[in-house]
């Protein structure tokens, strides 16, 4: 279940699901848009019903205590779901916090080698302050969930891309700490910010989200992982992203056109189905976008998914949502990340 944030706050939610599903396996989160079909929603609730032929499904759940708790919550995740058999997952997280990326780092560390992980952050239209997940122990504003598939049968494959393009130098960073930027190039981060965006600066830091940055590693090599801004601060012209930044590496700002997002989009699709030998049979592609996606494309929103439901065939049943952070594997690093501004797609099927 995918939703508007009011629909979790009911309290009889859970239950009304429970009575009406009793023997199916229940997760969701809110979002900041729905997807179905070939369209997006907004303030809308989104249900989809999978069955498997031979396919197990678990669920787990575990709240985190506090920020500091991060780290370990997905540990405890990780560990407390069944190892045995155990092919995929794919999780909600619900806190902002630039941390969030250990959650599923930390996570996959506790799991099979084999297994991957792929999900999203829950949104609320764009808050940034209250989300909510759905699992095995109800609805919550303080609990991640994971749910895991089970058998030799079912396979996962993913497309994960952007479509933003560069906008100005590569910019060594050169001071930082966590998901905090302070200089660039020995030059106060929000300054040259500020200079690139020209009008847009005075909407910051809202305006943040239609001009993320990419990260590159020390060498400038591309990391395939972006960043969006959260917060600015004038007072020490610091820049707060939603993630951690390489130290030491390099960052380069990106702008986008609404058919560059599209095909971006599109590209992942073709990524997805590309490491398939499935192109006949049923399948389900879960789409994960970020919410500065959408507001970049406007009432064009619908393409990027119709984009991607065209590529993936009719056979495809799409369900999804727009995030506040997309988790999936790096084409670049291997292991699984937190991604901003990305259309992330996993694309789920049964032999």
């Amino acid at each position: 279940m995918f939703g508007d944030k009011t629909f979790f706050s009911q309290p009889d939610l859970s239950t009304s699901l429970k009575k009406t599903f009793p023997n199916s396996v229940i997760g969701g989160c809110s979002t900041s848009g729905e997807i179905a079909i070939d369209r997006v929603y907004d303030n809308s609730c989104i249900l989809s019903a999978v069955k498997f032929e031979s396919t197990q499904v678990k669920s787990v759940s575990t709240e985190i205590l506090s920020m500091d708790d991060t780290q370990a919550a997905g540990e405890r995740l990780g560990k407390s779901i069944d190892h045995n058999q155990i092919n995929i997952c794919t999780g909600s997280r619900n806190r902002c916090c630039h941390q969030r990326q250990c959650i599923s780092c930390r996570a996959s560390k506790t799991l099979p080698k084999q297994v991957r992980i792929s999900g999203g952050l829950a949104g609320d239209n764009g808050a940034f302050t209250q989300t909510w997940t759905l699992g095995p122990n109800g609805t919550s504003d303080k609990h991640l969930v994971l749910i895991g598939f089970y058998g030799e049968k079912i396979h996962m494959n993913y497309g994960s891309f952007a479509g933003w393009e560069p906008f100005g130098p590569a910019r060594k960073v050169t001071k930082s700490e966590g998901n905090v930027l302070y200089e660039l190039d020995d030059t106060p981060a929000l300054d040259i910010y500020k200079r690139y965006l020209g009008e847009y600066a005075k909407d910051l830091p809202g305006s943040g989200l239609l001009f993320p940055f990419e990260m590159l590693d020390s060498e400038r090599h591309k990391q395939g992982i972006f960043r969006t801004i959260l917060a600015v601060n004038h007072a020490n012209n610091s820049i707060t992203f939603a993630g951690d930044i390489v130290a030491n590496g390099y960052l380069r700002l990106m702008h986008a056109s609404t058919e560059k997002l599209i095909s971006g989009a599109e590209n992942a699709a073709q990524l997805a189905k590309s490491h398939s030998n499935n192109t006949s049979g049923h399948a389900l592609a879960i789409l994960v976008s970020c919410i500065g996606r959408k507001l970049v494309m406007g009432d064009r929103v619908d393409e990027e998914v119709e984009a991607v439901a065209d590529t993936l065939g009719k056979n495809t049943a799409i369900t999804g949502f727009y995030s506040n952070g997309e988790i999936a594997d790096n084409e670049f690093i291997g292991d699984c990340r937190l991604h901003n501004q990305t259309m992330t797609i996993t694309w789920i099927t049964e032999s």
